[in-house]
């Protein structure tokens, strides 16, 4: 489709979950809304994610009709958190919150098809197959290059939003982006095992690496944290993976029954320090991009892309200096919050000396027979950070 739209209140820059929420949630609050996305409408989506969605997260999406009753999807009810090896354990439950579900697990591809489905049923303009090659923040609105079918054409309006987690943001005055290496790869892969999958996902602090078994369908989706060599070896040898997820589990879902093709991810934090420049705003991947321990990366886009429809949905102009600077104040304590808590825990749990891992069993314990502490905790990790 080639961008026919010159004008509109708020152009959204990616078409993912965090970018689709935002531009249904502000086309709702009555904004006229372009999205832009590179994927054609109909293009099958690969992606082998397996997305952990707190049950915050999934009203959120409820609540913009783009959850329906058909999306599959699979509870977590219970997160079993332990490291191998060390004593040291701590559950959450969700009778800790009162609530139906902790969260649930579902597809990327589902998701974004949902989501796909809902923004043509709100009427929400998007321009599939076309690429921002360049955006600026004028006194009065901001401008957009966007390329279309090998032609260019200008779109301007009063707010920007780059939810994707392209080099646009680096373009902008005053944003700068920090990047650190993990050297490290996520490895995912589909695995049943012996025991029935009850609804717990397991958080498990390995001595190769940090892992989670999160529940997907009958089994779950393993995410493990490796090194580039030993995620493509593990990768390309379903027994040697089997052997070495057993013994990282220590027996506790008896032995691995089956694993689905697997996908390695490299993994690297960004983060901007700072989210708005003039009238363009940074969400989710363009404003942060993070390790996938403790699965809060998507959860913490999503409260982006909330916390900006309430902030300037009742706004005269949805990209004053006002409006901006009031989200900008208001998702700070939760990002930074999220992305210190998400990178401290690698680090915390990067030494596997008796001393480090006494000091870790001590605090996982603590947390587990504490209450309020452990409701305090459940509560950060499904609503945010100062959300509630």
């Amino acid at each position: 489709m080639k961008p026919t739209i010159d004008h509109a209140d708020v152009a959204v820059v990616g078409g993912g979950p965090v970018g689709a929420l935002a531009a249904l949630g502000l086309a709702r609050a009555g904004r006229k809304v372009v999205l832009v996305e590179t994927r054609a409408r109909r293009a099958p989506i690969h992606d082998a994610r397996a997305l952990a969605l707190s049950w915050a997260s999934r009203q959120r999406l409820e609540e913009e009709g783009a959850w329906p009753a058909t999306l599959p999807a699979t509870p977590i009810d219970v997160v079993h958190v332990s490291q191998q090896g060390a004593c040291g354990r701590t559950v959450l439950s969700r009778e800790d919150l009162g609530l139906p579900h902790l969260g649930l697990v579902a597809d990327y591809a589902a998701l974004t098809a949902a989501l796909n489905a809902r923004l043509e049923e709100a009427g929400v303009t998007v321009l599939w197959e076309s690429r921002v090659t360049a955006v600026k923040s004028l006194a009065r609105y901001a401008a957009l290059e966007v390329e279309s079918a090998g032609q260019r054409a200008a779109l301007t309006c009063r707010l920007a939003v780059l939810a994707e987690g392209g080099a646009l943001a680096e373009t902008l005055p005053g944003i700068r982006r920090s990047v650190h290496d993990y050297r490290q790869c996520a490895l995912l892969a589909p695995v049943t095992f012996e025991a029935p999958q009850t609804g717990t996902a397991y958080e498990r602090f390995s001595l190769e690496g940090p892992f989670a078994l999160l529940p997907y369908g009958d089994g779950y989706m393993l995410v493990w944290t490796r090194s580039p060599e030993e995620a493509a070896a593990l990768s390309g040898d379903a027994d040697m993976l089997k052997v070495a997820i057993e013994r990282a589990m220590g027996g506790r879902l008896g032995a691995v029954t089956h694993t689905g093709p697997c996908a390695v991810f490299p993994l690297v934090l960004k983060e901007v320090n700072r989210v708005v420049s003039g009238r363009v705003v940074l969400i989710g991947n363009a404003a942060q991009t993070m390790h996938p321990v403790a699965a809060q990366g998507l959860n913490l886009g999503l409260r982006d892309a909330s916390g900006l429809i309430e902030t300037v949905a009742g706004s005269p102009d949805p990209g004053s200096p006002e409006a901006l600077s009031g989200y900008a104040a208001r998702r700070r304590l939760d990002s930074r919050a999220v992305v210190g808590f998400t990178h401290s825990l690698i680090q915390l749990f990067d030494g596997h000396d008796a001393l480090s891992q006494w000091l870790r069993g001590t605090g996982m314990n603590l947390l587990d027979v504490v209450p309020p502490l452990r409701r305090a905790f459940a509560s950060h990790l499904v609503f945010g950070v100062g959300q509630r």
